[in-house]
């Protein structure tokens, strides 16, 4: 999954950067709150990590600005406000959830979960089933029946894509924009590397991933055929 992080405490935004994507996610990683704001403009993502306190334009702002426009991405939002009014305040402007600083990392791991699980189609579990292929979010592992299959980072997150909405038809430029950031260059070809490899992984499975010819993938089950 694709996640921008707001955050100009360099220190924290590296180790949360380094945590998320050590797990499978691509992360954007801004220090400037009006630069972030610009990029949410054209830029489509599974969650937003935000906090408070940043040069440029601050976070509250920034989520304002977000919620006025439309935009359904979730938002967590990072404060070492304590108070409640900051805290009801930041809900009030639609933040989905919010961490007080300093903060344990498996609690924050925990709550992205929870917001990326509710945008990618509502799941209330972190395991995802489809054919006989068992992805664990919180775990990161997967099985196809009893077999336990390793799968690279890039290899998990395009599962997990693909998994969590089953039948759906992602594009090679849908699958691009989430696996991988502003600073990686990659093309198409990338992707089908990615999708060529997890092929490999899965062969045996229950569970496929089709080539729609001009649209791009999908994983379906054997039951769907």
């Amino acid at each position: 999954m694709r996640i921008l992080l707001v955050e100009d405490t360099l220190d924290v935004g590296e180790a949360i950067s380094r945590r998320f994507e050590t797990i499978g996610h691509t992360v954007d990683w801004q220090t400037d709150g009006r630069a972030s704001s610009e990029i949410l403009d054209f830029t489509e993502y599974d969650l937003v990590i935000l906090d408070v306190m940043l040069p440029g334009l601050d976070g509250f702002s920034i989520l304002k600005r977000l919620r006025q426009n439309k935009n359904p991405v979730p938002v967590l939002v990072l404060t070492a406000r304590s108070e409640i009014d900051d805290r009801v305040g930041a809900l009030d402007l639609g933040a989905d959830d919010y961490l007080v600083k300093p903060f344990d990392f498996r609690e924050l791991e925990a709550r992205a979960r929870v917001l990326m699980r509710r945008s990618s189609g509502g799941e209330a579990t972190n395991i995802i089933v489809c054919g006989d292929v068992l992805l664990d979010r919180s775990q990161r592992s997967v099985r196809v029946g009893k077999r336990e299959v390793q799968l690279k980072r890039r290899e998990m997150t395009l599962l997990e894509i693909l998994a969590s909405r089953p039948g759906r038809i992602f594009s090679k430029e849908q699958l691009l924009d989430q696996l991988f950031g502003f600073e990686e260059a990659a093309g198409p070809n990338a992707i089908e590397l990615y999708v060529g490899r997890l092929r490999k992984k899965l062969e045996g499975a229950k569970a496929r991933i089709v080539t729609v010819r001009g649209m791009g993938y999908q994983l379906v089950s054997d039951a769907e055929d």
